[in-house]
C-alpha cells in the first residue's frame, strides 16, 4: 500500500510524450491532481487528455515551449502546483531551471543544483568520482583544452579513441579516431557539432574500449544519506549512439561483479550528495566483463527504467516523489531482489528502409498488445498527428517473463501484436533485431547493431501486399445498386480488368489488374500470371485475402492519397498517385537515358530546410551538400547524384515533406575549370 502523500496536492509534469503519461499514472495511484502542459503542437496529445489539468505553454519549437522556464514557471503559478517534474530531456538536467523552481518556491523533483552542475559536465564528473575511487577510462579530460593540446595528449591516451563533448548526450558529436592522421579533421567535427548542439564546444578524449558493453546502474537515494542501488540494465544495443533495446539485469555480469558496480554507482551518488532516483553509466570489456568504467551519471528518470520496476517491484516514479516530499528510504540494499527478467524496445517514427530517417504522418489505426508479462508505454492515440519538432519516439513495449528466453519471447509476440498505421515506424526492424543469434545468446556490444543491420532484410510489399490493396480498392467502387457500374471487366468482347496503380516507393510505380469480382477475382500483379484472389470482410477495418495459395489477415486504413496495410508486425505504405502523377512518372522515364541516375534530389524526411550553401545556376559536382534538413533532432545533408547544373526550390525556413523535390541537376559536359559552388561566366549564357 502506498504511504499518503503528505506534501504535494497538485504536481505540475514539464513533459511531453510517453513519459509524462507514465508519471502521470503514478500521480493518480496516489491521488496527486496532475497538471500537463502543452505546446500548440501537442493540443490533441494523450498527456494533456490524461492529465487533471492543462496548460498552453508557446508554440510547437520547444525553445518557446519545453524549454522555457518562464513559461513553466507561469503554468505552475496558475494551476497552483507546489511541484515540478521534468521527466527527462527538456529542462530534466538543467541547473537554472532547477534553481528557478527554489526560487519560485516549487519543488524540483530531482536532484540538487550541486548534483547537476557536477553531473551535467562530463569532464568535471569524471575527475570528480575518480577521486572517490569510481574507475573511469584512461584519457584526458581537463576544461579549455585546445585542438592543439588535445592533439598532443592523444597519443599518451592511445589509439584508437574517442573524442566526445563535455556538455554532450545522447552520442552527438562523437567521434572514433583509428590513428593520428585522422585526429584534426575529426576535431573540427566534433566542435562543431558540439558548439552547434550544445553552445558548449568543450572536447576530452578517452581510450575506446574494444567490444564495449554498456551498462547502467540505477541508484536511489533519500535527503538523509542512505543510498542504494536496484541493479543493472544493458543497454548495449544502441544505433548512432541511441539505445534501442534495454534489459535487466544484464546477460553479462555475475553476482559478484553486480555487487561492486553497484557499490561503485552508490559511491558515485554519494559524492555528490545525490537524492532521488539517479542512473551510473559504465563502459564495460565484453571480453573482460569483471572491468569497468565509469562514464557519466544521468541524474533524471531514464528512458528504460520500465525494465527496472518490472525485475524489482519498485515504482521509481512513487519513490521520486516520496523522497522530494522529504520521506526517507524505507527500502534497505538487502531488500532488493532481482526476479526474473525484463527486456524493453523503443518504437520510433523513423523508416528503416532509409536509413532510419525520421517520419511524420497521421496514427490512423493503433493496437498496442495486452497479455502476461507486457507493459506497454505510450503516447499514440488514433488520430495523432506526427510531426517533425520533437524527438521520434512514440512509446515503449516491455515484457517480462521468469527467465530471458520467456522476455524475449514474449517481446516478440508483442512487437507483432503493435499496429501504427499511418507514421512508419520500427516495429519491424526491433523484430528482426531481437531474432539475431548474438541477441538471443546475450553476446551484445555498442557495435552489433551497425555490424548486423547491412545484413537484416526488410519485407517488401509483395504479390500478396499488392493483391490486397488492390482487391480493397476493388470492392470499395463496387456499388451495390446496378450491376452495369460495378467494375467487373464485363464487356461484349474480351474482358477487360480494372487497373489500380500503387507508387511503392519513389523510383517503382506498379499496376494490379483484378478481373472480376473481389471475392473471387482474376488478379494481375504487374503483367506477371494471374492468380485467383479472395476478400473477405473481418471487420471494419480489417480483411482476410487469400491470394496464390495463401491467406493473410491484414488491417487496413486509408486516405486520399495513401492505402496502409498491415501484417504480423509489418506496415506497407502505397501510394495511390494521381492520374497526373501517373504521366509525370512516365515521362521522366521516357526522357531519362537507361542506366543514368535520376536528376531529382528529394527529402528522404519531412522537416525544416536549414541551409541551402548552392543556388540556382550553380554547377555542382557529385556528392556535393546542396540542402540541408532538419527534423526530429536529426540533420541530413541532400547531396548531388551526378555532376551538372542544379536548380534549388527551397529555401532556409521551408517545411519540406517526405519525397518532396528540392532541387533538380541538370546533366553538363564536364568543365576542369569550372569549381564546385560558383556560377557559370555571364558570357557563357547565364545573365542576371
Amino acid at each position: 500500500m502506498m504511504p499518503q502523500n503528505t506534501l504535494f496536492d497538485t504536481v505540475l509534469v514539464a513533459n511531453r510524450g510517453e513519459i509524462a503519461c507514465r508519471i502521470m499514472r503514478t500521480l493518480r495511484a496516489r491521488g496527486i491532481r496532475s497538471v500537463a502542459v502543452y505546446s500548440d503542437a501537442d493540443r490533441a496529445a494523450r498527456h494533456v487528455q490524461l492529465a487533471d489539468a492543462a496548460v498552453r505553454i508557446g508554440p510547437a519549437a520547444p525553445a518557446q515551449s519545453y524549454l522555457s522556464i518562464d513559461a513553466i514557471l507561469d503554468a505552475a503559478a496558475q494551476t497552483g502546483a507546489q511541484a515540478i517534474h521534468p521527466g527527462y530531456g527538456f529542462l530534466s538536467e538543467n541547473q537554472a531551471f532547477a534553481q528557478a523552481c527554489a526560487d519560485a518556491g516549487l519543488v524540483f523533483i530531482g536532484p540538487s543544483v550541486n548534483a547537476l552542475a557536477v553531473m551535467g559536465d562530463k569532464i568535471r564528473s569524471k575527475n570528480h568520482v575518480a577521486s572517490f575511487g569510481v574507475p573511469i577510462i584512461p584519457g584526458i579530460a581537463r576544461p579549455g583544452l585546445s585542438d592543439e593540446a588535445l592533439i598532443r595528449a592523444a597519443s599518451e591516451v592511445g589509439y584508437p579513441l574517442l573524442i566526445k563533448p563535455s556538455a554532450g548526450g545522447g552520442g552527438k558529436g562523437m567521434q572514433i579516431v583509428q590513428s593520428a592522421n585522422n585526429l584534426a579533421d575529426a576535431l573540427l567535427t566534433a566542435r562543431r557539432i558540439a558548439a552547434t548542439a550544445f553552445g558548449d564546444d568543450t572536447l576530452f578524449l578517452e581510450r575506446l574500449v574494444a567490444t564495449p558493453r554498456h551498462i547502467e546502474v540505477q541508484v536511489l537515494a533519500d535527503n538523509y544519506g542512505a543510498v542504494i542501488h536496484l541493479g543493472e540494465r544493458e543497454c548495449s544495443l544502441q544505433r548512432r549512439h541511441q539505445k534501442v533495446i534495454e534489459e535487466a539485469p544484464s546477460p553479462l555480469l555475475d553476482a559478484a561483479t553486480r555487487a561492486r558496480i553497484g557499490e561503485a554507482a552508490c559511491a558515485a551518488a554519494r559524492s555528490v550528495d545525490y537524492r532521488g532516483a539517479g542512473t551510473v553509466e559504465f563502459l564495460v570489456a565484453a571480453d573482460v566483463p569483471d572491468e569497468f568504467f565509469f562514464m557519466e551519471m544521468n541524474t533524471r528518470l531514464q528512458v528504460e527504467h520500465p525494465v527496472t520496476e518490472l525485475v524489482t517491484g519498485v515504482d521509481l516514479v512513487d519513490w521520486q516523489l516520496r523522497i522530494a516530499a522529504g520521506e526517507p528510504l524505507t527500502l534497505h540494499q538487502a531488500d532488493v531482489r532481482l526476479s526474473g527478467h525484463a527486456i524493453e524496445a523503443r518504437v520510433y517514427a523513423e523508416n528503416p528502409d532509409r536509413d532510419f530517417l525520421p517520419m511524420t504522418g497521421t496514427v490512423l489505426a493503433l493496437r498496442e498488445p495486452v497479455g502476461d508479462g507486457i507493459r506497454v508505454d505510450s503516447a499514440l492515440l488514433p488520430g495523432l498527428p506526427i510531426g517533425s519538432a520533437y524527438d521520434p519516439m512514440l512509446a515503449k513495449v516491455i515484457a517480462w517473463g521468469s527467465d530471458r528466453d520467456l522476455a524475449l519471447a514474449r517481446l516478440d509476440r508483442a512487437l507483432a501484436d503493435t499496429l501504427v498505421l499511418g507514421v512508419h515506424t520500427n516495429l519491424e526492424y526491433l523484430r528482426l533485431l531481437l531474432n539475431e543469434p548474438a541477441v538471443r545468446a546475450g553476446q551484445l556490444d555498442t557495435g552489433l547493431i551497425e555490424r548486423t543491420l547491412p545484413h537484416l532484410a526488410f519485407r517488401q510489399a509483395d504479390d500478396h501486399v499488392l493483391a490486397a490493396a488492390a482487391l480493397l480498392l476493388h470492392s470499395a467502387t463496387e456499388p451495390e445498386t446496378s450491376i452495369w457500374q460495378r467494375p467487373s471487366g464485363w464487356r461484349l468482347g474480351e474482358h477487360r480488368p480494372a487497373r489500380y496503380t500503387f507508387s511503392v516507393d519513389t523510383a517503382s510505380v506498379l499496376t494490379v489488374g483484378v478481373l472480376g469480382d473481389p471475392g473471387a477475382a482474376s488478379v494481375t500483379v504487374s503483367e506477371r500470371p494471374s492468380a485467383v484472389g479472395r476478400l473477405a470482410t473481418v471487420g471494419a477495418d480489417r480483411i482476410r485475402i487469400e491470394f496464390g495459395g495463401v491467406t493473410r489477415l491484414y488491417d487496413v486504413a486509408r486516405t486520399d492519397s495513401h492505402l496502409h496495410l498491415g501484417h504480423d508486425g509489418v506496415a506497407f505504405d502505397l501510394g495511390l498517385p494521381s492520374r497526373a502523377e501517373q504521366l509525370a512518372e512516365l515521362l521522366t522515364g521516357r526522357n531519362r537515358v537507361a542506366g543514368t541516375l535520376r536528376p531529382e534530389v528529394r527529402s528522404p524526411m519531412p522537416g525544416t530546410v536549414v541551409s541551402v550553401p548552392v543556388r540556382t545556376g550553380d554547377r555542382v559536382v557529385t556528392g556535393q551538400t546542396l540542402a540541408t534538413i532538419e527534423a526530429m533532432k536529426m540533420e541530413h545533408k541532400l547531396v548531388a547524384p551526378l555532376p551538372g547544373t542544379v536548380t534549388i526550390t527551397v529555401t532556409p525556413g521551408d517545411l519540406v515533406s517526405l519525397d518532396q523535390i528540392v532541387a533538380t541537376v541538370t546533366p553538363a559536359p564536364a568543365d576542369p575549370a569550372a569549381k564546385p559552388g560558383t556560377r557559370p561566366h555571364p558570357d557563357q549564357g547565364d545573365h542576371e
